[in-house]
């Protein structure tokens, strides 16, 4: 474990209080998919009465909340009504598609504080932003970029000096939706229309980014909490190596290899650009390795679903480091065990549907499951993981993997 003094004091921790109590402490997620259940579930085992919010109903989150409420998060009216309502003390945004100029003002007035930041969640929940900050700001490392808001603009930007291959993204999207990889002029059209189609803003603008000839991935697992004297600490997990497809998570691990100097300069910049975004809680801090040089991607101001390896690596998984830094807690980010994870997915188009050779996938050494518990599958709809200890993590990939091709989503025949 790493820690970081940063500067300014916060308050002491509030007392914990009796859920669906007055002494209650109130914390409302906004998002509650598979990462936000986990977070629900580590504050709910610290006595915190819990609200999830989502566009659907039955969401994972829902499932284990005191309360839930389907909400349209880009309705700023809407979700400033419920915020009103229900006064919680902190709001903990758990996806990007959120009015998040309406949390400027939440802040603003003192309705409620939000985790970690309304800047940090403004600035990450668009690429634009917080590439400018990294690299404009910061001086950070990053690919070569550039934004684009039409066909020609792109067309522009790549010919201009970005190059083949390259990458497109909307500015504002998630879990690699409409992200593409360009190797030559034909593809740029279909990848303009593919960002447009899957960004989270109708009209969106894309990123452009020159391609690095990188040897691996990591996410850095970076948490802001309070220390004993009061000041706020940067805690740096264990590097989490990964395998993306489509620019989705599948498959991650924990530790990930990484030389004496990538590892100070990985933490130097995760140390910088959740410094600057303030608050607490934790961050994914996405980054190329290529030896001992590191390049600044993105990063999540919350739990990342690459992450999902620490329910089996850590002491404290990502979610009860998360739930501890937001109540102002001690944290502790120490490595039980060599982990990994593997995704499972959907496998087919239905409602309700069952999983089944989950005792096989059980019976696989050091392993264990998450079944998130959506109530509607796709095929490539992450509907589970699969995680899995070893004696390193050679060992731990290959359990998490078999584990995960143990379990078989199936339809349920109605009755």
């Amino acid at each position: 474990m790493s820690n970081v003094p940063s500067a300014g004091l916060q308050p002491a921790p509030r007392r914990l209080g009796t859920p669906l109590s007055p002494s209650a402490t109130r914390v409302m997620l906004l998002g509650a998919g598979e990462l936000g259940k986990e977070v629900l579930i580590a504050l709910q085992r610290l006595g915190v009465e819990t609200i999830a919010v989502d566009r659907y109903a039955g969401a994972p989150g829902m499932q284990v909340a005191h309360r839930a409420h389907v909400v349209t998060m880009t309705d700023a009216p809407a979700l400033r009504a419920l915020i009103e309502r229900e006064r919680p003390h902190l709001v903990v945004p758990e996806i990007e598609a959120i009015a998040t100029e309406m949390l400027l003002d939440i802040e603003r007035e003192g309705l409620a504080e939000v985790i970690p930041t309304a800047r940090a969640t403004l600035l990450t929940m668009d690429r634009e932003g917080i590439r400018r900050l990294a690299a404009e700001r910061l001086g950070l490392p990053t690919s070569p970029y550039a934004f684009a808001g039409s066909l020609a603009e792109l067309e522009a930007a790549i010919g201009a000096g970005i190059g083949y291959p390259c990458l497109v993204k909307p500015t504002m999207s998630s879990s690699g939706k409409g992200q593409s990889l360009l190797r030559g002029p034909d593809d740029v059209g279909g990848a303009w229309e593919y960002a447009m189609q899957a960004g989270r803003v109708a009209k969106s603008r894309v990123i452009v980014e020159g391609f690095i000839d990188f040897e691996y991935e990591i996410t850095l697992l970076t948490v802001r909490a309070v220390g004993a004297g009061g000041e706020v600490e940067t805690h740096f997990c264990e590097p989490v190596g990964h395998v993306q497809v489509n620019g989705d998570y599948v498959e991650s691990w924990q530790p990930q290899a990484m030389s004496l100097a990538a590892r100070g300069k990985a933490q130097a910049i995760a140390g910088a650009i959740t410094g600057n975004l303030g608050g607490r809680g934790i961050f994914g801090v996405e980054m190329f390795v290529r030896g001992d040089e590191v390049w600044f991607s993105e990063v999540s101001p919350r739990p990342h679903d690459t992450g999902l390896v620490t329910l089996a690596s850590h002491r404290l998984s990502e979610f009860e480091l998360h739930a501890r830094a937001i109540l102002g807690l001690p944290v502790d980010t120490s490595l039980r065990a060599p982990g990994a994870s593997a995704v499972i997915y959907g496998g087919l188009d239905a409602r309700g549907i069952a999983f089944e050779g989950v005792a096989e996938a059980l019976r696989v050494p050091g392993s264990d499951l998450r079944l998130f518990g959506k109530p509607e599958s796709f095929k490539k709809r992450r509907m589970g993981v699969a995680l899995a200890t070893g004696v390193d993590t050679d060992e731990a990939r290959k359990r998490a993997k078999l584990a995960a091709s143990k379990v078989r989503p199936v339809a349920v025949q109605s009755a």
